[in-house]
Order: structure tokens, then sequence, then C-alpha cells
């Protein structure tokens, strides 16, 4: 019990705090996000962007680069541009871009880091690149804020073109034939999606980080029907998830990422016992 609390003596560390907030912040985002993104039955596309960022940080260690964050979301969003372009593309179907572009960028990321990388620990800096590290625990205060200030952007498109984003998700042809600009609104969450891969990477990791966008929003279906009430329990869940997962993984000493996916994998499991017994229910 006395180790119990001196490790929650923690949380009076600022780095620790910076870590929670950072944390919330991506969580509540990719929760967001992810309703339409499923919905939609692209969720894949945060797979395939999360393999264009490791590509794009290993371009940055290449480099040298103290701050790498400019560029790897400059190339992740040119990506989701170029990935929401060629997926429409009659030759080259969405699945097959999204396998095109994930696949390479993760297989030209590892050669170059192979190549050029003077690291003594190349396959520990993959791996947690990969399944997340504790960077997440060395944020400084620049960090933080810039994580504030693209969240609150995030948040904020999602606020303010609430009604384009329904129209789009549930039926894109019917909102063309309105007016909506759907191949605008597309292309909105594309590139709101690559920052979210950004931001979450040194959360979670480049692999896992596609489990922070389906998970949430997959367990809120199980119980919610509007789109709405699935958008704001999503992103309490997900919120609640990723501190919950965060304070296991530093009271036990587990990883980051790896620790908040399972403690969504949980709420998911849980999430789909409370449909199936409303469903029995009725």
């Amino acid at each position: 019990m006395s180790e119990f609390l001196s490790k929650l003596e923690y949380l009076q560390f600022p780095f620790v705090r910076y870590a929670l907030i950072v944390g919330v912040l991506i969580a509540l985002c990719s929760s967001l996000l992810g309703v339409p993104l499923v919905l939609k039955r692209f969720s894949f596309i945060g797979d395939g962007l999360s393999h264009v960022a490791f590509g794009a940080m290993a371009i940055a260690a290449v480099l040298g680069l103290t701050n790498d964050m400019p560029l790897i979301l400059v190339i992740t969003i040119a990506s989701a541009i170029l990935l929401l372009r060629t997926g429409q593309n009659a030759k080259i179907k969405g699945d097959a871009a999204v396998a095109m572009i994930s696949v390479g960028a993760l297989a030209i990321g590892y050669l170059l880091m192979n190549l050029f990388n003077h690291s003594s620990n190349l396959s520990g800096d993959v791996c947690s690149t990969l399944f997340g590290s504790t960077s997440i625990l060395t944020l400084t205060k620049g960090e933080v804020w810039l994580c504030l200030i693209l969240s609150v952007l995030v948040v904020a498109v999602f606020v303010l073109f609430y009604d384009k984003i329904f129209a789009v998700t549930f039926d894109e042809s019917f909102a063309r034939a309105t007016g909506t600009k759907a191949g605008l609104y597309n292309l909105l969450i594309a590139i709101i999606t690559a920052v979210i891969i950004v931001l979450a990477m040194n959360l979670v990791g480049s692999l896992l980080i596609s489990a922070l966008v389906i998970f949430p929003a997959l367990s809120a279906m199980r119980v919610f029907k509007s789109f709405r009430g699935v958008v704001i329990c999503s992103a309490v869940l997900s919120v609640l998830c990723s501190l919950v997962g965060m304070l296991i993984s530093i009271l036990a000493g587990t990883p980051v990422g790896s620790t908040i996916v399972a403690v969504d994998i949980a709420a998911f499991g849980v999430f789909s016992l409370i449909g199936f017994l409303k469903g029995n229910l009725k």
C-alpha cells in the first residue's frame, strides 16, 4: 500500500501532468474523428497515415532535426491528400492506395534508419517508434502548448462543420446532390486525421494509433444508435480509457501505448456485453 501511495506522488511532477494533458487531448480528438471514419468504412486511413508518419520520422532522424514535428506533419498531411486523390482513381481503389502508401513508407523508413541512423540501439528506436515509448513523459511545455493549440483547432473544426460532416458521413451522394462540397469535407477529415496521427505517435506509437480511432467509436456504437450519442459517448469513453491507461502505466511500469489500447479493448468488451443485454431486454 505504501508503495502504491508513493507512486501516486509521481502526479506532482510537471512532466507527468503534461503527459496526462496531452493524452486526454489526443484521445478526445481521435474519438471525434473516429466516428465518421468508422461509419464511412475509412478507418484504415489511420493505419496508413501512421506508417507514413513513421517514414517521415525516419527522414527527420537521418537529417538530424532536433524538432521533427513540422516535417512529419507536412509529409503526413501531404500523404493524406495524395491518399484521398489516389483513392478516387478508377485504376487504384482506396484500399489499394492505402496499402501502397503505408507499406511503402514503412519499408523506406526502416531502410533509411538502417542505412543512415548512427544510434547504437536501432532496434530499440524502431520498437519505441512503432509501439510508443517513454517520450510522452519527456514532453516540454512548448510541445504541450502545440498539442493544445492543434487539439483546439481539431475540435473547433469538428463542431463548426458538424452538420456537413454528418451529411457526408451518412449519405455522400445525397450531400453532393444538395450542394454540399463532399470532396472538400472529405479532404478536411483526411487532413485532421493526419494531424491527430502525428500528435498520437509519442503516446501510443505508429502501429497502435488506429486503436484510439476505432475502439471508442465501435464501443459507443454497441449501446447508442444516434450519431450525436455515439460521438459524445465515444469522446467521454476515449478520454477515460486514456486516463486510466496512463495511470496504470505510471503505477505498474507498463508500456504507455499498449496499456491504453488494452483498456480500450476491455471497454469494448464491456460495452458489447451491455449492448447484448440491452438488445435481449427489448
